[in-house]
């Protein structure tokens, strides 16, 4: 990177028989792009990424002689993140040996996709992301069969995703995630095996989620924000879907007529039903006789299997203690055939404020739902298992025995990515997705959970609140309940008799985010005389990524690249992943400002942290 500023000169044309790759990325660069640059008949790769370059993008770069535009052998096209406007000029998608990259994203473009993007059959990725682009997905995208990367997420694209999609099967990455897409989710997508990341989130679509292929993975597809989804692999949160979902087209009359006598038939069934087990109801003396719940639920378990579960709640299954109560792992039957392990929490009644905390959780945890939040399985505070344990065990491994700890390595860069990905998408659903705004009021690392796939679990809501619609992140609106939080995770406001809010969890969660990258708890005994977490990560500015390639996994990344024959493209990754660390440190920095109105959203800091892992993933981390 250098730090050319200025505009380009008119006169690049003088080098039209010299120049066949142009790399002016990551500069200070202003003005226009000058048409001039249409008239460079050898020019394979144009790359202008990360300037400040305005302006129309010049149709003649791609026009075909007899007009100005010569640049026939352009096979990289490269003009992200600038400030470029108006419309994609058709001239640009006829350009014959376009076939590495076309990147137009993070600009200011608008209007539709062109249909002639279609005649880009040789293009490997196309990236139109963050723009201001709009109408629907073009047909004639089907027939660009070598693609790997589409990103279009971030636009106001809408309709359904086009039937003709189906013929990109060598995608690897595709990202139509934060748009006004609508329609079911297309089966095909199921059938694409090579898919390493599906992003459909925050859009319009609606009817049931396949579980097949990609969907099979939670990890791989993110659909949330689509509150019209349902069915799906549990992971995904998603409400069961009704019968009405399930029907496509009309019926016919006799069909109708067959639906309203079976329905006549199941009802009075369902009544006989509901008499009969009523009257065995009063008959029975024994109260686990007399439970509505049957199958596979723990909503009818006794004490007694909770004994045997736990061995007698033996110290042998001590998960974690606190002043509130003690957590045992134990192994449950679910019926004769069938046994789950579970995390039993153990209330301390001698704790004047225990039996409330129980309270408290039970109220939060029967109205919420979602795939990065622990499942409560039944009243008695029975959890789904965290077979990884907790995420302050994996940073900080010194808590556990010298056995443990050698169990474990550390977590990569992507790991620990994904896992504050799936807090942020947590923390988004209770703050904008539950129906009514849950605060979790004590995010810290031993509250993150780590199921069999590292996917990371928020847990312990056991001083959680609801607030009301209007509260929101406002503190001066929200509920008032004192302090809350650990020290060195909650808000500073709460300190000082501010209400409980939303920004109280982003401070909490900006702090998560500093730690997991940065290796230090905001307890640190560096940190002293003013100096905190927050003030530490914001003073490494850009020079982030020299400090951070020292704490988090050392020589991991590292040791990947070097297996690869090129230099250049060790270095490229570097490159790559010291500008993801600091774009993450930039981002934990925001999200714990001090003052809660200058704090990040949640649903901000998720989509950019996914930004980022899309960005290692291209690069192959």
């Amino acid at each position: 990177m250098n730090n050319f500023y200025g505009k380009l000169p008119h006169s690049i044309s003088n080098y039209s028989t010299t120049f066949i790759r142009l790399d002016f990325n990551d500069n200070n660069l202003s003005g226009e792009i000058p048409v001039e640059l249409g008239m460079l008949p050898k020019l394979m790769t144009l790359q202008i990424q990360n300037n400040n370059l305005t302006g129309k993008i010049p149709s003649n770069i791609g026009e075909i002689p007899p007009s100005f535009g010569k640049c026939q052998d352009l096979s990289a096209l490269s003009l992200g993140e600038n400030e470029l406007s108006g419309e994609i000029p058709v001239e640009i998608l006829n350009l014959p040996a376009l076939g590495l990259v076309f990147n137009l994203s993070w600009n200011r473009l608008s209007g539709r996709i062109p249909d002639e993007v279609g005649n880009l059959v040789n293009l490997g990725e196309l990236d139109l992301s963050n723009n201001m682009l709009s109408g629907s997905i073009p047909s004639n995208l089907g027939k660009c069969v070598r693609l790997e990367t589409l990103n279009l997420m971030g636009n106001l694209l809408q309709g359904p995703v086009p039937s003709s999609l189906r013929e990109l099967k060598g995608l690897e990455i595709l990202d139509l995630s934060r748009n006004n897409l609508s329609g079911e989710v297309p089966d095909f997508l199921q059938e694409f095996t090579s898919l390493v990341t599906l992003n459909l989130s925050y859009n319009h679509f609606q009817g049931p989620l396949s579980t097949q292929g990609v969907f099979r993975n939670a990890t791989k597809a993110l659909v949330m924000g689509n509150n019209e989804l349902c069915g799906g692999m549990p992971e995904f949160g998603l409400p069961k879907c009704s019968v009405e979902s399930s029907r496509k087209g009309g019926l016919s009359t006799i069909v109708k007529i067959i639906i309203s006598v079976v329905s006549c038939l199941l009802g009075l069934i369902a009544l006989l039903s509901f008499l009969y087990f009523r009257f065995l109801r009063k008959k029975t003396k024994d109260p686990e006789a007399a439970s509505p719940f049957t199958g596979n639920t723990l909503l009818g378990t006794t004490y007694h299997n909770l004994l045997q579960a736990t061995d007698e709640f033996s110290s042998a299954n001590l998960l974690g203690a606190g002043s509130y109560g003690s957590v045992y792992k134990g192994l449950i039957a679910i019926d004769d055939n069938t046994k789950m392990f579970v995390a039993v929490k153990v209330l301390n009644l001698q704790h004047a404020r225990a039996f409330k905390s129980f309270v408290a959780e039970c109220e939060v945890l029967k109205n919420i739902r979602h795939r990065n939040l622990v499942k409560l399985l039944t009243v008695a505070l029975v959890y789904e298992f965290m077979v990884n344990g907790s995420l302050e065990e994996w940073l900080h491994p010194g808590l556990l025995d010298e056995h443990e700890t050698g169990r474990r390595e550390e977590l990569s860069v992507l790991q620990r990515l994904n896992i504050a990905i799936d807090v942020g998408t947590a923390l988004d659903y209770l703050h904008n997705d539950s129906g009514v705004p849950v605060v979790h009021c004590d995010l810290k690392p031993s509250n993150i959970l780590l199921d069999v796939n590292m996917m990371g679990h928020i847990g312990d809501f056991g001083l959680a609140k609801f607030l009301p619609q209007v509260a929101l992140s406002s503190p001066a609106t929200s509920s008032s309940i004192g302090v809350r939080g650990t020290v060195g995770y909650s808000a500073p406001e709460y300190g000082m008799g501010s209400d409980v809010s939303t920004s109280g969890d982003v401070y909490s969660y900006g702090i998560l985010l500093l730690e997991m990258f940065l290796g230090r708890r905001p307890t640190d005994e560096t940190f002293r005389d003013g100096l905190n977490l927050h003030n530490f990560a914001a003073a490494l500015g850009d020079n982030a990524a020299e400090i951070i390639g020292l704490i988090v996994v050392p020589g991991r990344e590292e040791d990947n690249s070097s297996r690869s024959s090129h230099d250049h493209s060790k270095k490229e990754k570097q490159k790559v992943l010291m500008e993801a660390m600091v774009s993450i440190i930039q981002i934990g920095v925001e999200c714990s400002n001090e003052m809660p109105r200058e704090r990040m959203s949640i649903s901000d800091a998720a989509t950019k942290l996914a930004a980022v892992r899309d960005k290692l993933v291209k690069a192959g981390m």
